[in-house]
């Protein structure tokens, strides 16, 4: 008998088996006292062993992490999971009672946000987002009040003026539609649109500038024969699909998107966009795969992923292709409060790769765009680093004068950490660094969700 291997079940993609919670957590250096809040980090985590031969990363039920950090302490970690239905039965509990899209309820495993004073494990593909406690206890399925049509995303875009939240959302079952939607500052939905693209796409994330919500129309298509076949994530590439970025008005009602030609890629992330001054046209800056889906269908693994910086001119023109680094790197993160404006600096991880596969170990890369420069950070030998989250020390200060937040992980004591860098010294001394009493799995995304907004 083969056995079947399954690189997303192996090493720090694993899932732990145990809830814990720990308090007055071990810190070498010293926490910022301006840091009152909580750190979290959304990944999937199957709670029963699944099929090796057909287990996709991204299906995994939604375990988060939690990192409470206020007057200089670490006061505790939790990590819970999100308890869906087949989570809840697992565990011997009884179903979060709540709203449920097109039967489509599956664990929100993703990302997980902060907004109007609540907590949301958020997903795309049809799925509700899952409200949690600030103890990241599950309450349940969230529709926000009743205002949300359809399921979620998992990448919002949060405007730094205004702080309502932008998600583009897909779903099999809505055709070629995309649904764009505002979430105001009360966490209802105040705008909503169906905007149609050229397929059934799996649109990960969206970007927005002070004028515009940019759509990545690109070639990963829902697969009927996937589907019928039994995938659980079924999104296959498609050759020849007509790929291009769309620029539709930020707010009102249009529907109606400017396209731009792209060469065929995918892209999971933008790392931000902006509008160009004095003119029609927008920078936008995105991690480019050059395929996704097409020959490895059960994780992201064909070929180094690179942050470009693509022009649109505004006006239906191609778009033009520059490319800013050359790292294989993922997870692209600035500091909020320049979404949709111009930024100097980003931040990603830095992949160690594998006959095409997105390995564990990884370092820091800190850019600076401005100067054309990048720095990296190292957490060891074979250690993996997960996103980084930048965190201001006031709201108005440099776009460096702050902190990095971010989750590192050791292969040599199978243990994982919390580290506060000074992000204008990345590479230097940490400032803090929080010993977690249990590794945390290679996941996806998370926040810093401050006590005081």
């Amino acid at each position: 008998m083969t056995t079947v291997t399954n690189p997303y079940l192996q090493g720090n993609y694993a899932p732990v088996h145990e809830e814990l919670t720990a308090t007055e957590l071990a810190v070498s250096g010293s926490i910022p006292e301006e840091l009152c809040g909580r750190y979290l980090r959304n990944g999937p985590n199957p709670i029963t062993a699944p099929d090796p031969a057909k287990y996709h990363w991204f299906t995994g039920d939604g375990m988060v992490h939690g990192i409470r950090l206020c007057d200089g302490r670490a006061e505790w970690y939790r990590n819970r999971w999100v308890r869906a239905p087949l989570v809840a039965q697992a565990l011997g509990e009884e179903p979060k009672p709540g709203p449920v899209h097109a039967n489509m309820d599956f664990a929100a495993n993703t990302n997980v946000i902060g907004h109007a004073g609540r907590t949301f494990a958020i997903v795309e593909a049809g799925s509700l987002p899952y409200e949690l406690t600030n103890e990241l206890e599950t309450v349940g399925p969230c529709d926000f009040d009743g205002t949300l049509a359809g399921g979620y995303t998992a990448h919002p875009k949060r405007d730094p003026q205004s702080g309502e939240l932008y998600a583009v959302s897909y779903f099999w079952g809505w055709g070629d539609d995309v649904d764009v939607s505002i979430l105001d500052s009360s966490a209802r939905v105040r705008s909503s649109r169906r905007v149609t693209l050229g397929g059934s796409v799996s649109l990960h994330d969206c970007a927005i500038t002070e004028r515009a919500i940019v759509l990545l129309d690109l070639p990963v298509i829902f697969s009927i024969e996937a589907a019928t076949e039994g995938a659980s994530f079924p999104y296959r590439w498609q050759d020849g699909y007509h790929s291009r970025v769309g620029l539709l008005p930020r707010d009102g009602d249009s529907t109606e998107v400017v396209w731009h030609d792209v060469e065929p890629c995918y892209v999971f992330h933008v790392m931000n966009a902006y509008d160009e001054p004095g003119g029609n046209g927008l920078v936008l800056d995105v991690v480019r795969h050059p395929s996704m889906f097409r020959t490895h269908v059960l994780g992201p693994s064909e070929g180094a992923p690179t942050l470009e910086r693509w022009h649109l001119d505004g006006s239906g023109g191609a778009v033009k292709e520059e490319r800013l680094d050359d790292h294989a790197q993922e997870f692209p993160r600035v500091d909020e409060r320049v979404v949709g404006r111009p930024h100097r600096y980003g931040y990603a991880a830095a992949l160690g790769m594998t006959d095409d596969f997105l390995g564990t170990e990884s370092v820091l890369v800190c850019h600076d765009f401005e100067r054309g420069t990048s720095v990296e950070r190292s957490f060891g030998r074979g250690a993996g680093v997960g996103e980084a989250v930048f965190v201001p020390r006031a709201g108005d200060v440099a776009e460096d004068d702050g902190w990095l937040l971010t989750l590192a992980y050791s292969p040599d004591t199978d243990t994982s950490a919390l580290y506060v860098l000074n992000a204008a010294d990345p590479a230097g001394e940490p400032q803090a660094v929080v010993e977690l009493p249990q590794r945390v799995p290679a996941g996806f995304h998370g926040n810093w969700v401050p006590d005081q907004p």
